[in-house]
């Protein structure tokens, strides 16, 4: 895994669950999802998924360790309670919360601009891929943007003369990733990005009504090393890094799904969560 002595001893004894994941299958080609009802005959997402069995550790005891950070793994929880208490009110989420996750991230990383550009309710029960404004959880194994798409983003939302020079320095793209109740079912899964390989990730079309976008679909590799967060309150939240600039061993990256826990009640209440996705800039070295 690449931890050090102390990491290692951790890792092999920690407390775990083995649970299906949804790989791609190999050789599919190029997947396509649509994010709006696709025109009649075309699927929603194309590209056979693969399921596998893994291991699934709790990644706790490696947080407190600092074996599992931003910078090593690609992810990370954090405790953090917001100052909001109801989330069904859109205009209270950019104005508040979006302010909130900005001085957060400012404060965990050492940044010197954040721009939040996007969020997403889900509810395992309630939402739907039909509905933008709340979706159900994803149960594939992907990452929300690759090494073309991240680049544009930058570009889509900054003035051009300030995305050009950004683009000359570091930045990242961090997904704050929190529950609205302890999450009992469907909780979300992160791959150690230091177990992935380049040849793992699958370029995939993600289609928006306007443009498309780009994202990784991941094929099945048994290096992957898994991790999650049993029972995460609404006072804990997960850091995932999504895309970062930077090409000297820092992660870049980590594959994440929901997944069926095995040890889970039938009648557990529905996952709820809000997910944040934020441009990250830190000043020219």
């Amino acid at each position: 895994m690449g931890t050090g002595s102390n990491g290692q001893l951790v890792a092999s004894t920690l407390s775990s669950v083995e649970a299906e994941l949804n790989y791609l299958k190999a050789g599919q080609g190029r997947p396509v999802s649509y994010t709006f009802e696709p025109p009649p005959g075309v699927p929603w997402v194309t590209g056979e998924l693969e399921p596998r069995r893994v291991a699934i550790r709790d990644g706790r005891p490696l947080v407190a360790l600092h074996e599992l950070s931003l910078d090593r793994s690609g992810f990370t929880q954090i405790s953090h309670r917001s100052v909001v208490a109801d989330f069904s009110h859109d205009a209270t989420i950019r104005d508040i919360y979006y302010r909130e996750a900005e001085a957060l991230l400012r404060d965990v990383t050492g940044a010197e601009k954040i721009v939040v550009f996007d969020h997403t309710l889900r509810d395992s029960a309630q939402g739907s891929r039909r509905t933008a404004e709340l979706r159900e959880p994803v149960r594939r194994v992907h990452n929300d943007q690759t090494f073309a798409s991240a680049p544009r983003r930058v570009r889509d939302h900054l003035p051009p003369d300030e995305a050009e020079e950004r683009l000359k320095h570091r930045f990242a793209i961090i997904n704050l990733w929190r529950p609205l109740a302890t999450v009992e079912r469907l909780p979300l899964a992160v791959c150690d990005a230091r177990s992935i390989a380049r040849e793992d990730m699958v370029p995939s079309d993600l289609v928006y009504p306007d443009r498309v976008g780009e994202t990784y679909s991941f094929t099945w590799n048994p290096r992957h090393q898994w991790y999650w967060f049993p029972r995460l309150r609404p006072d804990e939240a997960l850091l995932l890094k999504i895309y970062d600039s930077r090409e000297d061993g820092t992660a870049r990256f980590t594959a994440h799904t929901a997944f069926e826990d095995p040890t889970g009640a039938p009648e557990a209440p529905a996952r709820r969560s809000i997910e944040l996705r934020a441009l990250v800039f830190w000043p020219a070295a």
